[in-house]
């Protein structure tokens, strides 16, 4: 009797290890999503009505930033420095300011002043049209 071998080649396929692999890669992108920080400006946006009425613009000192990226401080021309120092003094005390940029004012003129009132804790106001 001649018997015959059977050599059957198997067409299943093992997925534990994948399901291994995928469980590993889903905890590693949890644990690293929670310790990126976004790098991104605290903005103020309107709220509620029980949030407290936002300040009046007619008294606040402006900050305008026109096409070239000047900075002027109630109409008048002043650097960066100098507007950090005009603002440090009032800093801390619930001091609003206005931001007026031009149509054309560069993002980074713009993003320039917002850091700084963030960063001396001033509330800014952001005027982007009249």
């Amino acid at each position: 009797m001649a018997l015959q071998k059977r050599s059957k080649v198997s067409a299943e396929f093992n997925m534990s290890s994948l399901t291994d692999i995928i469980f590993l890669l889903l905890i590693f992108f949890m644990l690293t999503s929670t310790v990126v920080a976004p790098n991104a400006l605290n903005l103020k946006l309107p709220g509620r009505a029980d949030t407290p009425a936002s300040p009046d613009t007619r008294r606040l000192d402006e900050v305008r930033i026109d096409n070239e990226g000047s900075l002027f401080f109630n109409n008048r021309r002043i650097s960066t420095v100098e507007l950090e120092g005009q603002l440090r003094g009032r800093a801390g005390t619930g001091y609003s300011m206005l931001i007026a940029p031009d149509r054309e004012a560069p993002v980074e003129g713009v993003v320039t002043v917002m850091d700084l009132a963030m960063r001396l804790d001033i509330n800014g106001v952001l005027a982007a049209e009249e």
